[in-house]
């Protein structure tokens, strides 16, 4: 789990690090324009964020890193800024899939820090469910999905864009029963590599110093190691 940690740890320094030189919150951390002290609430939370990623590249102080962020997307992501906007867009199905990537970092946040094998079952439904929720979206968001697909790749966009969808849906599915779980978050962490090698890095390449771009790879990169750590969290322990 070691290894899925540390890529985890390097896709929440890299959101930090972002979002710093942006002067901005990280994407999925919704606050108002008009909310008072804003930009200085914005470099505390890349400040934590950063202060977390760095302690979880460290192992001997990751537990305290993984605290850290458990803290910060438990109660000040999830609960404060998200909350609300939950509230408010409850029936779009898009403040969901933005949801559960927040819940995915605070998974991979629970799997360093917990010491018990409750607790671990607890982040692999959890993340079952997110991995349900991205699949989704993938259907449902079809006109958005497609088009990242390379066009080289056959048989067609539309077609990669469902097996993606259906294969992340498996993944949550195993997650939930324990049913091949690890192999499914290993074949779940090479998609998103792939994802990576086929999609996030030619569109950088592309557009080296864009914002959303930048994050986007970042973003993939902590889901990297958190289906890894949930993958070897399954040793021995599937059905």
């Amino acid at each position: 789990m070691r290894l899925g940690a540390q890529v985890f740890g390097l896709g929440i320094a890299a959101l930090a690090v972002m979002s710093l030189a942006w002067g901005s919150f990280a994407p999925g951390q919704p606050v108002p324009d008009n909310f008072p002290g804003r930009g200085v609430l914005a470099i505390a939370a890349d400040a934590v964020m950063l202060a977390g990623a760095a302690a979880i590249l460290w192992w001997r102080t990751a537990r305290w890193g993984a605290g850290a962020l458990l803290a910060f997307y438990g109660v000040i992501v999830l609960v404060l800024m998200n909350g609300p906007v939950l509230a408010r867009q409850f029936a779009s199905y898009g403040i969901y899939e933005s949801l559960a990537i927040q819940v995915a970092y605070l998974v991979g946040a629970l799997l360093i820090w917990a010491r018990d094998a409750r607790m671990a079952r607890v982040a692999q439904i959890v993340f079952g469910v997110c991995c349900v929720i991205y699949g989704g979206a993938h259907f449902a968001y079809m006109n958005l999905t497609a088009p990242l697909v390379p066009k080289w790749l056959p048989p067609s966009q539309v077609f990669w864009g469902q097996f993606t969808g259906v294969a992340q849906i498996a993944a949550g599915l195993a997650f939930l029963s324990g049913i091949r779980a690890r192999l499914a978050g290993l074949l779940l962490a090479v998609m998103y590599a792939l994802f990576t090698l086929l999609v996030h890095a030619p569109m950088l390449i592309a557009k080296p110093g864009d914002h959303f771009i930048l994050t986007e790879n970042a973003t993939n990169l902590a889901l990297i190691g958190i289906a890894w750590m949930v993958a070897e969290s399954f040793r021995g322990r599937e059905a």
